[in-house]
């Protein structure tokens, strides 16, 4: 049997590039993580691939997951749902890869009640000012929208207590790394590796 994966949850406030530094890490050549299908009601954009992209299902299958308890996570955003099913993660851990989540702090919550042994990732600003900057260097939003955004992060990186590691996003290149030793670091943690040791005794002992 493959030794099981670990699971890698990476959260921080909105704007501190959580999607840019995922999208860094894993268009590195050797990694070997398998990012996180969510389950979604909305209807296939175009080009989207079920089971790729997404799992499409319907509202009525998704709220079933949802009262027999097989979503990791979840949460509703204009009438949709959207989440990640449980059996999938522990399928694809189970088959000894790693499973990499990005994720908003309300959901990496739920994810911790749900794996205890998952790894806890938060990204932070160097700065809060940095992460207004960010925030407008967007142009996507009215600066009492980004305003409202800066109060959440607040209370968003008062929630970084509740994670394993803190990861300063200065620059992508250097946040990559930093992901890349935690994640080798958590594979030499003495709690993954003792269950092989213990059953090549119990063989030796045969």
């Amino acid at each position: 049997m493959a030794k099981r994966g670990v699971l890698i949850v990476l959260s921080g406030p909105s704007g501190v590039g959580k999607g840019t530094v995922r999208k860094a890490l894993f268009d590195q050549p050797g990694n070997d993580f398998q990012y996180s299908i969510s389950m979604t009601t909305r209807a296939p954009r175009e080009g989207e691939v079920n089971g790729k992209d997404y799992f499409f299902v319907s509202k009525e299958e998704f709220e079933h997951q949802i009262q027999t308890g097989g979503m990791l996570e979840y949460a509703k955003y204009v009438d949709n749902y959207y989440g990640t099913p449980l059996k999938w993660v522990n399928d694809t851990l189970d088959s000894g890869k790693d499973v990499f989540l990005e994720i908003e702090v309300n959901g990496a919550m739920q994810v911790r009640s749900r794996i205890a042994d998952g790894v806890f990732i938060f990204l932070t600003p160097p700065d809060i000012m940095e992460l207004k900057n960010r925030l407008v260097g967007r142009g996507t939003e009215s600066m009492d929208v980004i305003n409202e955004r800066i109060k959440t992060a607040y209370d968003e990186i008062r929630m970084m207590q509740n994670y394993d590691y803190a990861v300063v996003n200065d620059e992508v290149d250097n946040a990559v790394e930093r992901i890349k030793e935690i994640i080798r670091t958590e594979h030499l943690r003495v709690n993954r590796v003792m269950p092989d040791y213990l059953e090549m005794l119990g063989e030796a002992n045969q």
